[in-house]
């Protein structure tokens, strides 16, 4: 078909799961095995790619009834309660947390240490998000948008936080928005640059092309936002978790391809896909 492919350079994974990983690589290649609290990042290829090396997945329910071993925590962060658990059962942790979720964990724990209102404008069930509901023992706010809030009895009073992934513009929507309602918001922006800038960069990116091809996990909320920024700036837009759901009849000779994804999608499965393409 003749297609011209290209890749978005500025996709793949984030400095905070590039760590994680090359952590995890490193200990796999000198013992073979390592327990992961969690998937060390939302991409089905890539943690096949780190299973076949020797990566162990495993749960907090799992991790009551590990002893004496090492424990990879991921750049999502953790509860204090892991930390309490790794200790009873001698578990060594290799410590990944993203140096932009411990920073805000502090803050959080901060807050809650003063008695603060605090409310999370995040994703329920997020593992960041649980490890900084940790850090106020469950107490803390977590919403998606302001319809989940009753404003009329909230607190007049609060410290705003975000998920680090979250939209730079949402959150000062919904800042202005609960100041408008009478509640004097302190507004604290903990949102990580290097994610939110993708938004704007993948946009021009998105326009750039006949047809955009973005590539995610099933279970990465951050692809799922990038891809619907995508979408609305060039409705040929199609997403995909692996090379074998490309579809031939998305493509007409000639086609301009961009390829780009989320910050938890591996460079090597972008290359894998160009390479499909320029093979139709």
């Amino acid at each position: 078909m003749n297609l011209q492919v290209s890749i978005d350079t500025r996709s793949g994974f984030c400095f905070g799961v590039v760590y994680a990983i090359r952590m995890a690589e490193a200990v796999l290649k000198e013992e073979g095995h390592l327990y992961c609290l969690g998937d060390i990042v939302h991409n089905d290829e890539e943690v096949l790619r780190l299973r076949k090396m020797g990566l162990e997945v495993i749960s907090h329910e799992d991790l009551a009834d590990i002893r004496d071993a090492k424990v990879l925590i991921r750049a999502h962060g953790e509860p204090p309660s892991t930390y309490k658990i790794a200790y009873e059962n001698n578990i060594e942790l290799l410590d990944s947390s993203c140096p932009v979720v411990l920073k805000l964990q502090e803050a959080v724990r901060s807050s809650h240490v003063q008695d603060q209102s605090i409310y999370i404008y995040g994703k329920k069930g997020h593992p960041e998000v649980s490890g900084l509901l940790g850090q106020t023992e469950g107490k803390a706010v977590v919403f998606q948008n302001l319809e989940e809030l009753n404003l009329k009895t909230m607190p007049r009073k609060i410290i705003l936080y975000s998920q680090t992934t979250k939209s730079i513009d949402q959150f000062y929507d919904i800042v202005r928005r609960l100041r408008e309602a009478g509640i004097e918001v302190h507004a604290r922006d903990t949102i990580c640059r290097q994610v939110s800038n993708r938004d704007k960069e993948l946009r021009k990116f998105a326009i750039s092309y006949h047809k955009v091809i973005f590539v995610a996990g099933t279970k990465s909320s951050n692809g799922k936002v990038l891809y619907n920024t995508c979408k609305e700036e060039n409705e040929n837009t199609y997403c995909i978790s692996s090379v074998g759901e490309l579809d031939k009849s998305w493509f007409e000779t000639g086609d301009r391809v961009g390829v780009c994804g989320a910050t938890s999608t591996p460079m090597w499965l972008m290359e894998k896909v160009k390479a499909a393409l320029l093979a139709f």
